[in-house]
This record gives C-alpha cells, sequence and structure tokens, in this order.
C-alpha cells in the first residue's frame, strides 16, 4: 500500500470513528430523539463528549486537521449542553411549606421493602412514588411498615413493569393527570394543610427498547403547561435523560429539573445492579418551587437508584 493510500485509509477510519460523535451533537442540537437505538445513544452525550477530545487529540496528532476541528467542535457544542447540569441554579424566593419527595422504582418488585422503609424514615419524606410496583410488593412493604409511615395511598399494583403508586404523609385524591397513561402514571392532589395543595404524578414511561412510540406518547402526557393546572411536582424513572428531546419538552412546559437545580445532573441512576452510567430518573418542579436540596439513593435490589428532592412551595 503507498503513502497516498494509507493517509486516505487512516483519514476514512477517522471519519467513520467520528460518525457517533457527529450523529450525538446534531440530534442533540436538533432535538430529535430517533427510534429506540439513537435514544440510546442520546442517553451517551456525556460520554461522547470525552470520546470527542479523544478523537480530536489522535486526529491532530496524525496531522488530519480538518477531522481533528470538527471533532474539537462536537465536543465544544455537545459540553455547551451538558455544563449547566453542574452549576447550581438560583432558587426562587420561596417561603411557603417544604415537602420531601422520593421516587424509587422497584424492579418488577424486587427491591428490598425494608430497605425502601428505612430511607423513607431516613430522609423524613413526604411524599413516595413507587414505580414497577407489583402486588407483591406491596405486601412487602406493608409488613415493612410503609403505610404506618405514610398512611394515605394511591396504588395501581400490576404484575410486570406498570405497576405504580404514590404513597403520602398527606390526604391524597386521586386525579387523572397523566392523561391516557393515568392508571400507569398515577396522579394524585396531595392536602398540605392550610389549604395549601400540591399535584404530584408517578412518572413511568414505557422503556423505549421495548416500546419507543408509547415511550414518546407517555412523555407527552406528562407534558401539561404549569399555568394549566397548579404547582405540581412529577418524580419517576422517566427512561431519560435531560439530552432526549421528549424530556426536554416536558421541561420547556415550565419545570425544572431537580437534580440540574442543584448542580448534580450528571450523577447517575441506572443500572444500580452494575455501574450506574446514566441519569434516567429525575424530581421534575414547577419552577416556581425552591429545591432546597436532592439526592441520590441506593436500595437495594432494584437496578435503580432512588432519587430525593426537598422543594419549598412558593
Amino acid at each position: 500500500m503507498d503513502a497516498d493510500a494509507r493517509t486516505r485509509l487512516v483519514t476514512g477510519l477517522l471519519v467513520v470513528a467520528g460518525l457517533p460523535l457527529f450523529a450525538v451533537a446534531v440530534l442533540r442540537t436538533i432535538g430529535y430523539d430517533g427510534d429506540w437505538y439513537l435514544t440510546a445513544l442520546m442517553a451517551l452525550a456525556p460520554y461522547v463528549i470525552v470520546y470527542g477530545v479523544l478523537l480530536a487529540a489522535v486526529a491532530l496528532l496524525l496531522r488530519r486537521w480538518w477531522v481533528g476541528g470538527v471533532a474539537l467542535a462536537m465536543a465544544a457544542l455537545l459540553t455547551v449542553y451538558v455544563v449547566p447540569r453542574v452549576m447550581a441554579d438560583e432558587q426562587p424566593a420561596a417561603r411557603g411549606k417544604t415537602v420531601r419527595v422520593m421516587a424509587s422504582n422497584l424492579y418488577v418488585g424486587r427491591a428490598d421493602p425494608a430497605e425502601v422503609v428505612r430511607l423513607v424514615r431516613e430522609q423524613r419524606v413526604d411524599v413516595l412514588n413507587l414505580l414497577e410496583m407489583t402486588p407483591a410488593a406491596v405486601d412487602g412493604l406493608e409488613r415493612a411498615g410503609l403505610f404506618a409511615v405514610l398512611p394515605y395511598r394511591v396504588l395501581h399494583a400490576a404484575p410486570g413493569t406498570d405497576g405504580s403508586g404514590i404513597v403520602s404523609r398527606f390526604r391524597l385524591t386521586e386525579e387523572a393527570y397523566a392523561g391516557d397513561s393515568a392508571r400507569k402514571q398515577p396522579g394524585a392532589m396531595a392536602d398540605l394543610g392550610d389549604g395549601v395543595t400540591l399535584e404530584i404524578v408517578a412518572a413511568h414511561p414505557n422503556a423505549p427498547d421495548t416500546g419507543f412510540h408509547e415511550w414518546e406518547q407517555e412523555m407527552r402526557d406528562l407534558s401539561r403547561a404549569i399555568g394549566e393546572h397548579g404547582l405540581r411536582v412529577v418524580a419517576g424513572d422517566f427512561n431519560a435523560t435531560l439530552d432526549h428531546a421528549a424530556l426536554r419538552t416536558v421541561l420547556s412546559r415550565g419545570y425544572v429539573d431537580a437534580a440540574e437545580a442543584r448542580g448534580d445532573g450528571l450523577i447517575p441512576t441506572w443500572p444500580a445492579t452494575m455501574v450506574p452510567f446514566a441519569p434516567l430518573d429525575h424530581v421534575l418542579v414547577d419552577r416556581r418551587v425552591a429545591v432546597r436540596d436532592y439526592r441520590v439513593l441506593d436500595v437495594a435490589g432494584t437496578d435503580h437508584r432512588a432519587v430525593y428532592a426537598e422543594v419549598q412551595l412558593p
């Protein structure tokens, strides 16, 4: 192989290696999730930045200037999207009631119920959203004493991954806040006392790998503008990161991601059974609500880490 052929081969290999970087940067910019394969790729956006910098370094060392320049530009573009997640935002001047919200995916009921109750007690949780809640999981949580701590409940237990529920220290009135997916993504109005109410939604859109169009539809069910209802918190397993257009659409309707608001937007929540790399679980709050604290908590037996936020109402 002559020198020109080797040059073209190396350049071609670098270009091929840069296609995932280019695809993520472009799709993130235009706001397109594509299909389930592209959705999975978009979940890796923060890591693609590192990949892009390394690719650019290799290209520049090999004197492929334009390839290195484009790779650096794509990595810089993605960095602009990601950096706000590690910078805490100034919070609105809220002086109302404080509510502690936690959401936990129970992994088809496999989560250790005693561990869930322990976290509820330790974190003094007021509202707990439960996803992938099976009838057996409800029985286990009851035996572990959950309903003695949080007596009010809206439960839609089901075999498999479709069961969800809301358990609360405050009296609950079930409401259909999530449209056609209201049973799978239940909603409830919590009476905080003194005439103050808070709307709660347990979010669990379908996983894109098992039904991409259902995931999109169930995400749309969550995206009603805040001007169309009262103060609302939407918490759970969204099967999406902040780089997915579907989740950003929900946020654009007047919500704030609690993790991003506290500068913790890159803390992964899945898969907890291995090395977590993707923040799929979120607490979204009305932008008029102040986020005072945010944490990611390990729960034995489940593949998702729980998310917790302390919020103060206006």
